[in-house]
């Protein structure tokens, strides 16, 4: 019999911590080494649902579906960014600010943090071992204005993700990096290209170092799935922009090839954008054939 498990990556308040919230595993291993995350792999649970959360309040967590998460986020985040949860919330905090930190719940953690640069305060970034795959969940910089110096920090952490990457790749594990990319890869993710070719979302560096992740033998798990289709995934608040649909896919799942041949459906539960008070973010979701 054919098991399918559904896996999100989704905004469901406004801000950017990025979560990934899992409903099976005990314990935490920490390793960087391919060696280890074989192991960790092996080991981690086979019941699991986890989301991708951009946060910044509780108001609208308590209608999500999955009550456990709902439970666990509006626990967390009367003490945001630095608690742990009987052992089972892990934060990576931004040194700098109360918002951009990155959290891992209950998976077997194996890496925190992007490699290429150690004094990075800024770097989002958490990855870890579950149901037999590596989920690395991420948050790059909005990068604005552009040109200038913001923009040049996230063509360098763009960077770094494709030579990290590129070592994932090469070990063949089930990996998918997901989260907030604020890129959108191509005109077609995009609600009025031609006003957007000068943001730093969209211009050209951006796009390119996309294509480049792609080109190394990654999917884009929605595009695959919808590929003449305009998917947004983020509505700004302002001039009425989710009403008139005038959005933008910033937020994807790239698959490992082992990945791609499991994937079943995908989709962007946009109902969730018009909650109110939600984020200007709506969850993303895959699943994957689990048989």
């Amino acid at each position: 019999m054919m098991i399918t498990r559904r896996f999100f990556a989704t905004s469901v308040l406004a801000g950017s911590a990025a979560v990934i919230a899992a409903s099976a595993t005990s314990g935490l291993a920490k390793s960087n080494t391919p060696e280890t995350k074989a192991a960790l792999l092996g080991k981690a649970a086979h019941q699991v649902h986890y989301k991708t959360v951009d946060i910044d309040g509780v108001s609208a967590i308590e209608r999500a579906s999955d009550r456990f998460l709902a439970h666990l986020l509006y626990r967390f985040f009367r003490r945001f960014p630095r608690l742990a949860l009987e052992d089972r919330v892990h934060v990576l905090p931004n040194e700098t600010e109360s918002t951009n930190s990155v959290v891992v719940a209950e998976p077997r953690e194996t890496r925190r943090g992007l490699p290429g640069d150690p004094d990075d305060s800024h770097s989002r970034y958490i990855e870890a071992a579950i149901g037999g795959m590596v989920i690395g969940c991420l948050y790059l910089p909005n990068g604005n204005p552009a040109p200038g110096p913001k923009f040049d920090y996230k063509l360098r952490r763009f960077e770094r993700l494709r030579s990290y990457s590129a070592e994932l790749f090469e070990l063949e594990f089930p990996v998918a990096p997901v989260a907030d990319f604020n890129g959108m890869p191509t005109d077609l993710d995009v609600y009025a290209p031609d006003r957007w070719r000068d943001d730093a979302l969209f211009r050209p560096e951006v796009r390119a170092a996309y294509a480049e992740l792609i080109a190394m033998g990654w999917t884009d798990a929605i595009r695959l799935l919808h590929p003449e289709e305009h998917v947004y995934t983020f509505w700004k608040y302002f001039r009425n922009a989710f009403a008139r649909d005038a959005g933008l896919r910033i937020d994807h799942f790239l698959l490992s090839p082992s990945l791609r041949e499991r994937l079943e459906a995908g989709g962007v539960d946009k109902f969730a954008r018009a909650w109110e008070h939600a984020s200007d973010h709506a969850p993303v979701w895959i699943e994957l054939d689990d048989g």
